[in-house]
């Protein structure tokens, strides 16, 4: 079992001093996709914006919330490295949950190197083994085993779940090319899982210029951004009714060069009218809440102030529909 831990080195710090170029020539440079999969919850998210360093996935504390492919970018001297984040793979309920599990499977046969997100803090379950069994059948795609979380158990814990993974594969016929325990929150060997990942990807020069750390449209991350704050403190059964369209983004005219805002139009939708009432809350309180929230995000991803427009509509079941989901953009 090779386990990676806090004593290997880090590598150098990305900042090149401007010698992309020149580093693109060197046969030895290394440019391709990880994919991170695991049930829902299991950190995948917050281990993407760790590795990214800005927020480029929404996180929560509740399953399923990624619905979209978010590619953020890790850029190195000698490398680059492009994750891709996928919804959670799980049993589907709904023709949604049917699409995002194609969504996964899809990316599965596009990426160069798999991380298998298993969380420390878990005992390996059935979800975990489902995945498992399916990267099973993928032969040529290295995988990495990465425990996350570490920073929720002791070390007896974490020495128990690496033997458990090890096992798993031994079972599955897995080779894990690594496995890794990373705390993404208290920044725990991201540095190290990086470090692992970039020597299983392709020679080849940088897929992307120098600074993007993502390739997900603005309009898309704003959406997002507002849903994340949605789901803060809502139902258990709600999240999985919330989607959220940007309609319009506008710079509003008029406005000196050095005060510019920026308007955004955005409509929040639930299946049921009974539900629309949990989402604006009291008053309009928890709507408000909302916006506060969401629009220092956007602020802080576009750089600039912003005016946000809620509205909450009604789109019914529109998880089973299918022209529901094409317009919502699934």
């Amino acid at each position: 079992m090779s386990v990676r831990s806090q004593s290997s080195e880090p590598s150098e710090s990305s900042e090149d001093g401007g010698t992309s170029h020149a580093r693109e020539a060197v046969g030895d440079h290394r440019a391709g996709f990880a994919c991170f999969v695991g049930r829902p919850n299991a950190g995948k998210s917050t281990l993407t914006n760790a590795l990214v360093g800005q927020k480029v996935a929404i996180t929560s504390n509740r399953p399923q919330t990624t619905r979209h492919t978010v590619r953020g970018i890790v850029h190195r001297p000698d490398a680059q490295l492009i994750l891709v984040d996928t919804p959670g793979l799980h049993k589907p309920r709904t023709l949604l949950g049917e699409r995002l599990n194609d969504v996964v499977r899809t990316t599965w046969a596009e990426v160069d190197v798999i991380g298998f997100c298993l969380p420390a803090n878990e005992k390996i379950g059935p979800g975990d083994r489902f995945i498992a069994k399916e990267l099973a059948g993928i032969r040529k795609t290295p995988k990495v085993a990465i425990v996350t979380k570490t920073d929720l158990v002791d070390s007896k814990t974490l020495a128990e779940q690496l033997i458990a993974i090890d096992q798993l594969g031994r079972e599955l016929d897995i080779t894990w090319a690594e496995i890794v325990p990373v705390s993404a929150t208290a920044n725990k060997q991201v540095d190290l899982l990086a470090d692992l990942l970039i020597p299983l990807l392709p020679q080849g020069p940088a897929l992307y210029p120098e600074g993007d750390l993502t390739d997900e449209p603005e309009q898309v991350m704003v959406a997002e951004l507002i849903r994340e704050a949605a789901l803060e403190g809502v139902r258990d059964e709600l999240p999985h009714s919330i989607a959220v369209v940007v309609e319009e983004m506008l710079p509003r005219e008029d406005r000196p060069a050095d005060k510019p805002l920026l308007d955004i139009h955005a409509n929040v939708f639930i299946e049921r009218p009974s539900q629309k009432g949990i989402i604006i809350g009291p008053k309009g309180r928890r709507l408000k809440e909302v916006g506060i929230k969401s629009r220092k995000q956007i602020e802080a991803l576009l750089g600039t102030p912003v005016f946000l427009d809620l509205h909450v509509k009604v789109a019914k079941d529109w998880q089973r529909d299918p022209k529901q989901l094409r317009r919502l953009g699934f």
